[in-house]
């Protein structure tokens, strides 16, 4: 099932968060985006009825398997594209704000072929490193 960018930019946030703090509310999220406390809740209770997330009893916000495999995507586009970018002399300012804009309209092909491109792969298969970027 498809789902609006808006909802993926709040799964993506919830998983930084969730990085950064073992617990995570909807007032972490709403600060985190600068957003309304009323938006966040409208879009948390969206996101529990799709089973994107699950909300305990403390209002502690957690994903779900489909709700992490999302975020998870969306935060690998947005690190490798940005990087990407920034490699290519585009400013972290810039290339972090259109990274945002990419990371949910690129296809699963343009990104894998992007990601293979700025990947240094080792011999047994595994990812060395970003590739330098050349002049």
């Amino acid at each position: 099932m498809a789902i609006h960018e808006s909802a993926e930019n709040y799964l993506e946030t919830i998983l930084m968060l969730s990085q950064k703090k073992s617990e995570v509310r909807s007032i972490d999220i709403a600060n985190e985006l600068n957003f309304s406390k009323p938006s966040v809740s409208v879009a948390m209770k969206n996101l529990r009825q799709s089973g994107h997330i699950q909300v305990d009893r403390n209002g502690f916000i957690t994903l779900t398997d489909a709700g992490y495999a999302i975020a998870s995507t969306i935060y690998e586009r947005h690190t490798i594209l940005s990087k990407a970018l920034m490699s290519l002399g585009v400013d972290e300012a810039t290339a972090i704000r259109d990274a945002c804009r990419i990371e949910h309209v690129i296809s699963p092909e343009s990104f894998q072929a992007i990601k293979e491109h700025f990947t240094v792969k080792a011999p047994d298969g595994g990812q060395l490193s970003e590739r330098a970027r050349t002049p």
